[in-house]
């Protein structure tokens, strides 16, 4: 999939990058083509084998200029991220939302500095929180159940 990366110069040599969509990962090289390497290699360094949601790629420009990461001293671009090599337990999913309830989550999201995903996955865990009395991270994945009702 290809994700966009904010790309700034990192001294003289070197180049520095970061993922809207992956907010803690940090992307170093001495070119692009070792940028771009290491992107890949960072993505699975903090995603494979976890929990976490793996985002699906922001793909509007607009949503991209609007964030703080783009303080007009890089360039986007956009790098191939080989989803197969990575192991997670998260998976994507799609669904609607009322237009003004969308516009919220982005306030949101701009004012946390992380994806609409991660609002959204915040919210949830949230309230299955609240409903099952914090019980429900303290269940190991693999044997959690859910019942209507």
């Amino acid at each position: 999939m290809q994700y966009p990366l904010y790309v700034r110069r990192d001294g003289d040599a070197g180049f520095r990058a970061n993922f809207p969509d992956f907010p803690r990962v940090v992307v170093h090289g001495n070119s692009i083509d070792e940028l771009k390497s290491d992107a890949q290699q960072a993505v699975e360094l903090a995603y494979d084998r976890s929990e976490q949601i793996i985002p699906a790629p922001t793909r509007s420009t607009s949503e991209l200029h609007v964030l703080d990461m783009d303080d007009g001293e890089g360039i986007w671009m956009f790098v191939d991220i080989n989803l197969a090599r990575v192991t997670s337990l998260a998976v994507s999913i799609q669904f609607s939302l009322l237009e003004g309830l969308l516009q919220q989550v982005d306030l949101a999201a701009r004012e946390c500095h992380i994806t609409r995903s991660a609002v959204i996955t915040l919210a949830v865990v949230h309230e299955l929180a609240s409903r099952y009395e914090g019980q429900l991270f303290s269940i190991p994945v693999s044997q959690r159940g859910f019942v209507d009702g």
